[in-house]
């Protein structure tokens, strides 16, 4: 037997679950069963690819669960996201499109309008289309529309001095899952060190008795010692330890920032638990809040690895993961369940970080979350489908999370229309067996700066200088013959050491000219074959 997780349920109590409980392994020959497949989506927020132990052979993390979700699936050493923060790559997820296609607007924390179009396809609505369930459940930080108390007035009034707002927290919330195709929705609106800090389920405030998180949790603690990221926070916010903060705002009087993660994590396997039961097919996006700020373990996990609270909220995670898939063993229904495991981002890791807790959450690449450097958007990946896929392989070819809605409309036998999911490219090739034929020939990324990159075979083309992102310096001016852009071949330097800008003038207007013809004029799939 595998090591022994206890978890904290918050629906039933206490409950002790092996890693070994996971679905069985399939056969030497997979085959497809004919039955469309459950499929669970489990996004980790800002979860480096080394906090993945199969993935960091020096890795100080632990996840057993994840790694065995990849012994029995598909393990990708190449995945990435569609952004390097959060908003974007959830949207390009959900919408098989990049971000950067999305007209810029203003946007503070969870009161931001929605970004994805009422009419616009989702893998909500293609997968409904195919006769599934569908649910989204957890972070979505994609906008929504609240009401107002006072309609003469804007919602946010002064934004430099966080507290209450002109929201009306009773009203219908619009604009979100439901809207876009999922027939359940419980969701946190943004991320956890923003506010309104409150559910809502089905377009409806879960608790619209509002107060302040600064009246409720002290801005500090006796043994408070400031770090690097108390930078991100102001006096008025709640910061506690490195990692382990939030911002000022309004709370649902009933929300406890310290139960947040659990309650998602119990609503996604309630969800399961009720339609594993019925003969229809099901969608699950479950969009964790961990290891994102704050670092909030449940008391279970607290002091149970060597890397502190970081590595204790990082075996939440992977308990969750332990959860999932005991549950549809239980259910019996895990040979033909596809569960994906990712993130959507690379970690907050910086150099400090690194420094301090001897650990990598990126592991193998440079930079971390918001660059534009494949620490940005550099992610974990793994794909378990005993019906269909052979245990134990490893891909090693370049897919993006983006590439998760044009895979299944493959499964589902739906084309894509070539208005919808239109960067998007299957890899059900992948999943069927084939390690080695490239599924795309060009990824697209952006940094949490707005800056675009471009990786074509070995090259990575980056529109100009510094990290664009969340390690200084972000951005720097050209200097007189100097380089005005990055260009790095990855496989001979895969942390991108060795700018080769001025030295490979060709491959830079190659490069270059496919992104911008990418980005103002046309779209991946039609423009490339």
């Amino acid at each position: 037997m595998g090591k022994m997780y206890s978890v904290r349920n918050v629906a039933t109590g206490l409950a002790i679950l092996s890693v070994n409980a996971g679905p069985s392994v399939a056969g030497e020959n997979p085959k497809l069963s004919g039955e469309k497949p459950n499929v669970v989506i489990i996004l980790a927020d800002d979860m480096g690819y080394g906090d993945v132990s199969s993935n960091n052979p020096f890795a100080r993390t632990s996840t057993p669960a994840i790694d065995k979700l990849a012994q029995e699936g598909i393990r990708f050493t190449d995945a990435h996201s569609g952004g390097a923060v959060c908003t974007p790559s959830r949207y390009s997820i959900l919408t098989g499109r990049y971000f950067f296609r999305v007209p810029k607007r203003e946007a503070y924390w969870g009161y931001l309008a929605p970004l994805i179009e009422p009419e616009r396809e989702t893998i909500g609505s293609l997968m409904k289309k195919s006769g599934y369930t569908t649910a989204c459940i957890g972070k979505w930080h994609l906008g929504l529309n609240w009401g107002r108390k006072d309609q003469s007035k804007p919602q946010i009034e002064n934004k430099k001095v966080p507290g209450y707002t002109n929201t009306d927290f009773s009203s219908a919330v619009t604009g979100g899952p439901n809207e876009l195709g999922f027939d359940y929705s419980f969701i946190l609106p943004a991320s956890l060190d923003m506010p309104p800090y409150t559910f809502v389920r089905n377009g409806k405030v879960v608790d619209p008795n509002i107060v302040l998180t600064a009246d409720v949790y002290p801005h500090a603690l006796d043994r408070t010692v400031y770090a690097w990221d108390r930078k991100h926070t102001s006096d008025n916010d709640v910061y506690w330890d490195r990692g382990v903060w939030w911002r000022n705002g309004e709370m649902s009087k009933s929300f406890k920032v310290e139960n947040c993660f659990d309650e998602i994590a119990t609503e996604g396997i309630s969800f399961i638990e009720r339609e594993g039961k019925n003969k229809k097919p099901f969608l699950l996006y479950l969009a964790l809040t961990g290891p994102h700020t704050p670092w909030m373990p449940d008391s279970l996990f607290k002091g149970t690895t060597a890397l502190g609270t970081y590595g204790d909220f990082i075996a939440q995670v992977d308990n969750v993961v332990n959860l999932v898939t005991a549950k549809l063993k239980e259910l019996g229904i895990d040979q033909n369940t596809m569960v994906i495991f990712s993130s959507d981002n690379g970690a907050p890791w910086a150099l400090e970080d690194i420094q301090q807790y001897g650990h990598q959450s990126n592991w193998g690449r440079r930079g971390q979350k918001g660059d534009a450097w494949d620490g940005g958007h550099h992610i974990p990946l793994c794909v378990k489908w005993p019906d269909n896929i052979k245990p134990g392989a490893t891909c090693r070819e370049t897919v993006g999370l983006i590439d998760i809605f044009a895979t299944l409309a493959d499964i589902t036998g739906q084309p894509l229309k070539n208005d919808e999911a239109e960067d998007s490219f299957s890899f059900r090739k992948v999943l069927d067996g084939d390690m080695q034929t490239p599924t795309r020939d060009h990824l697209i990324y952006l940094s949490s700066a707005g800056k675009l990159a471009i990786k074509k075979g070995p090259w990575k083309y980056i529109e100009g200088i510094g990290s664009g992102g969340f390690t200084l310096p972000s951005k720097l001016l050209p200097v007189k013959n100097g380089p005005t852009g990055q260009l790095y071949n990855l496989t001979e330097d895969s942390l991108e050491s060795n700018n080769l800008f001025l030295r490979k003038k060709e491959v830079v207007n190659e490069l270059s000219g496919l992104l911008r013809e990418i980005s103002e004029r046309g779209y991946s799939r039609n423009l490339v074959k």
